[in-house]
């Protein structure tokens, strides 16, 4: 029979500290009695726990509840394995057993299911088919200018439309007819850019030779002119809703104008490079403007700064255009058209395949989106998926130049069924869908493909 030896005092004071501790501590700690844990190692360990890692044990709210929408989503888009519906799972939904990997080696569940979910996942990038559009088809030429069409305007009871050309002035045409109504003169140098408000009787211009004019339609007079531009001035936009006038230019700034008053609220200064559009809406960003910096700004109108820069184009951004229902926006440079959500200017998609320096963008309620080229090459594209559905080439005028086949201007009018296009042969064309084509005449030539997605 052995004896057992009785234990030294060092021993027994360390027995007794050890007790006292985990009558005192063992609660916070969650030990385990000393009988099941051996040594006293893990009260270091539980220690360290809690010292360390309290502040970080559970996620912030907001992600922990992004964290669970996205598992959520997962676990509905995919169904779950039968190692995986019999492993615990965590707080934030990720299965934490340890389960057999296709290949027979053991991997994390976590891993295990994103590694999978980047193999068996096609739907997640599958792309909406185009929505199907007539072809377009040329209906009408107008001549009358003696310079490059550059701006056009549609007044808003879509009866006539102004044009702004290289030969210093403003014509007035009938919508219908394509007659000549009135001619403008009062700019000395090209005028870039016309606007017809839709809340008063007034048609503002803008042009190289530094001025912005308001014309009274009712006399056919400028009754006001807005100084303040030590360049020239190469468009101008219309808030929707405020008495307010918004002009870009050459002198890298947009310029925000009192209509009434002619005075300068705002000088949107930032831009390095000349401003070649500026568009206005109602809600926040309420002016964009793109310039030949390569940038698209979005102002804040009440502070006159800056919310946002775009920097994703390479090239200079020439033209934007805003969508009429929608709160989203395209911007075009040489060789691609970018579109972007507002109001953050979140990047949606490319549209891809016009090689040309667009000079002109426009874009109507049927979601039809226009480009044009310095070398006449025009496409027609669908607004949601980016899928383009024309492609042509415009003719210049009998006489002029091969070269003179570009497009300078374009907007669609009121109802979005006539697209009118201002080109350098000095000729304004409008063109129309065609009225015979369908579905089966004119199919849709479309392939998904795995490269374009939205990101």
């Amino acid at each position: 029979m052995d004896v057992v030896p009785s234990p030294t005092p060092a021993d027994q004071a360390v027995r007794t500290s050890t007790k006292r501790t985990i009558e005192l501590f063992g609660t916070d700690y969650l030990l385990a009695p000393p009988s099941t844990t051996g040594d006293g190692q893990t009260i270091g360990v539980s220690y360290r726990r809690k010292a360390e890692y309290e502040d970080v044990k559970e996620l912030p709210p907001a992600l922990a509840e992004k964290q669970a929408k996205a598992a959520a989503a997962g676990r509905a888009k995919r169904p779950r394995t039968q190692a995986q519906a019999q492993a615990p799972v965590d707080k934030s939904g990720s299965s934490m057993a340890l389960v057999k990997g296709n290949s027979g080696s053991a991997t994390f569940g976590t891993g295990e299911t994103h590694a999978r979910s980047l193999i068996q996942r096609p739907s997640a990038t599958r792309q909406q088919r185009p929505e199907w559009h007539p072809p377009w088809k040329l209906m009408r030429v107008i001549s009358g200018h003696l310079g490059w069409v550059r701006s056009l305007a549609v007044e808003p009871n879509n009866e006539w439309f102004a044009s702004g050309a290289g030969d210093r002035t403003i014509k007035i045409w009938n919508l219908a007819t394509g007659s000549l109504r009135l001619t403008l003169t009062g700019h000395i140098s090209t005028v870039r850019g016309l606007a017809v408000s839709p809340r008063h009787p007034y048609l503002f211009s803008c042009g190289e030779d530094k001025m912005v004019k308001c014309w009274d339609l009712e006399t056919n007079k400028v009754i006001r002119s807005y100084h303040g531009h030590l360049s020239g001035v190469y468009t101008l936009a219309l808030h929707p809703k405020l008495d307010v006038l918004v002009t870009g230019g050459r002198d890298a700034v947009a310029r925000v104008w009192d209509m009434r008053t002619r005075s300068n609220i705002h000088v949107l200064a930032g831009h390095k490079g000349t401003v070649a559009d500026v568009k206005c809406q109602e809600a926040d960003p309420q002016v964009i403007t793109g310039s030949l910096d390569a940038t698209v700004r979005l102002w804040d109108l009440a502070a006159g700064k800056t919310m946002g820069v775009l920097t994703h184009h390479k090239k200079g951004v020439r033209s934007i255009v805003t969508h009429p229902k929608e709160f989203t926006f395209a911007s075009a440079s040489t060789g691609t058209i970018k579109q972007w959500k507002c109001p953050e200017g979140a990047f949606m998609q490319n549209f891809e395949g016009h090689n040309a320096v667009i000079n002109s963008l426009a874009v109507n309620e049927d979601n039809v989106l226009f480009s044009g080229g310095d070398n006449g090459s025009m496409s027609f594209w669908d607004w949601k998926t980016g899928y383009r559905f024309q492609s042509l080439d415009t003719t210049a005028q009998p006489g002029s130049l091969d070269a003179e086949a570009g497009i300078m201007s374009a907007t669609f009018d009121r109802t979005g069924l006539r697209l009118i296009v201002g080109e350098a042969d000095k000729t304004i064309k409008i063109w129309k869908p065609d009225d015979e084509a369908t579905p089966e005449t004119h199919p849709i030539d479309w392939k998904p493909m795995l490269g374009r997605q939205k990101y």
